[in-house]
């Protein structure tokens, strides 16, 4: 498969992610953060977006045979637009980019970060050729 449909592939994957991790997103702000705080709303987010990622990833890859280079593109794209989505998203509520980068100097954007990447390394891992 060429990497036209990796990037379809990506951006596929990103929506779904994206679409949940805002509507988890804004439950965990809402409701988990100001009762727990913004790590431990963050810890119990965080298993709950990987395991939906993993079985959509694993769902767009499956019967596909996506070469390791492909399901890297895959796997970038998506993380390169739900980045881009993220800041857009705090330049929208009133973050600068300044303000924005150097939450990620903070523990709870940190781990959110760390879940973010494995999100576009899942490709790689799943649906893997024989």
């Amino acid at each position: 498969m060429g990497m036209r449909h990796a990037l379809r592939l990506g951006l596929a994957y990103f929506a779904a992610i994206f679409g949940l991790g805002f509507l988890l997103g804004t439950v965990r702000t809402l409701f988990l953060e100001p009762r727990i705080g913004a790590l431990p709303a963050v810890a119990l987010e965080l298993p709950v977006m990987l395991g939906a990622a993993w079985v959509i990833c694993g769902r767009l890859v499956r019967g596909r045979d996506l070469t390791t280079g492909a399901r890297a593109v895959m796997g970038g794209t998506a993380f390169a637009l739900l980045m881009l989505a993220e800041l857009a998203l705090a330049l929208a509520f009133g973050q600068t980019l300044t303000q924005h980068l150097q939450s990620y100097a903070t523990p709870a954007p940190q781990l959110g970060l760390a879940g973010q990447i494995l999100f576009g390394l899942l490709p790689l891992l799943s649906g893997r050729r024989a």
